[in-house]
């Protein structure tokens, strides 16, 4: 048995024993099978005393020896206990793996299979929703709608008239500049007719729209979620697509056909700005090259894909906000997410539109 006395003044800050000593004492007798220690002289101590006890235990439990600790303070005793009672975990320390590029593939493979999941059965349960509406058993209010409607038409006026009337200058300036050097400058009114009706009109008034109409979307159904007004609904009985989400989508479709024809003619009137400043282009040889570009078929296909283009900015709008979490940093997240899942649609759906057109020889 070895017998540790502890005598004087603990609270040193320095020149306090190490456990060292202890070791070497018995490393010199490979006979001990018992460490205590005596505290009869002990003035004081602090956690500096506990630290060299728990040190001690540690020692004991690598040696096998068997540590003894009546002859120590009832306060030393009390927080050795304490120490030792739950021993640490080994795998409670945070891991620094680090994935490779397969598992990220992977995981990225598998969400984006989630995410195209959860589109289909969102859609599949729009359709059922309107199906509804027309068998006049949907919980839908067209006062609503009609608000959507205001919200998302009238008021989005400025700035697609803003964003559209620019991209009509540019159409002509850039057309005027490389038209010029063949003496065709008089072919600039049909490339803006033409590339306003079927491309630029609706494509940029669907990404104008998916920014400022498909983020309020998300944002007003996702704190709808965060607030739990979406589970106060359903605890009555009243089905969240087809009060909330049903009619956003159809005044959104409802309305780009409107503002597709308001952007087209805003866009045909800044290329006339360019056409009548820099190539003295008369108003009536303008607006006839215009007239005789334009064709009914493409007129309609601006249309069309305008209101396919609202569907999507409303759907990826309302699914993004459907799906938030309960959060305000998940609120932004859902808002991010929508605008870039909808100008992603527009890109890829627009891309699809020109292949058909292409085919059909539209």
């Amino acid at each position: 048995m070895l017998r540790v006395s502890l005598s004087g003044n603990w609270r040193i800050p320095s020149g306090l024993p190490e456990v060292d000593v202890v070791k070497r004492s018995l490393s010199e007798s490979a006979a001990e099978r018992f460490l205590e220690f005596d505290a009869t002289h002990l003035t004081g101590w602090d956690s500096r005393l506990v630290a060299f006890i728990n040190k001690c235990v540690a020692l004991c439990r690598d040696r096998n020896l068997k540590f003894r600790s009546e002859g120590l303070p009832e306060g030393v005793r009390s927080l050795v206990r304490l120490a030792n009672a739950v021993p640490e975990k080994k795998d409670a320390r945070v891991s620094t793996f680090k994935a490779g590029f397969v598992q990220h593939f992977g995981e990225l493979a598998l969400h984006l299979w989630q995410d195209v999941l959860g589109m289909v059965a969102f859609l599949g349960e729009n359709i059922l929703a309107f199906v509804n509406l027309l068998r006049g058993r949907a919980q839908f209010r067209w006062a609503d709608a009609f608000l959507v409607m205001q919200e998302c038409g009238p008021q989005a006026l400025g700035i697609v008239a803003l964003i559209n009337c620019l991209i009509g200058l540019i159409l002509a300036f850039v057309g005027a500049i490389e038209l010029q050097r063949f003496g065709a400058s008089i072919y600039v009114s049909d490339l803006v007719g033409i590339a306003t009706v079927r491309e630029m009109g609706c494509v940029m008034t669907g990404i104008i729209l998916c920014g400022r109409t498909g983020a309020a979307f998300a944002a007003q159904l996702g704190t709808m979620k965060v607030n739990e007004e979406i589970t106060a609904l359903q605890t009555f009985g009243i089905s969240p697509l087809e009060f909330l989400v049903l009619p956003r989508m159809l005044a959104l479709m409802i309305m780009m056909p409107f503002l597709c024809v308001f952007a087209d003619l805003i866009s045909i009137l800044g290329g006339f700005i360019v056409s009548a400043t820099m190539l003295h282009i008369s108003p009536t040889v303008y607006f006839e090259r215009i007239a005789h570009a334009i064709q009914l078929n493409s007129f309609l296909l601006g249309i069309v894909k305008g209101s396919f283009f609202g569907f999507l900015v409303a759907f990826s709008g309302c699914f993004r906000g459907m799906q938030s979490g309960y959060s305000a940093a998940a609120v932004g997240e859902a808002t991010t997410r929508a605008v870039v899942t909808g100008i992603t649609a527009i890109v890829a759906s627009d891309g699809i539109f020109a292949v058909l057109a292409n085919a059909l020889h539209i």
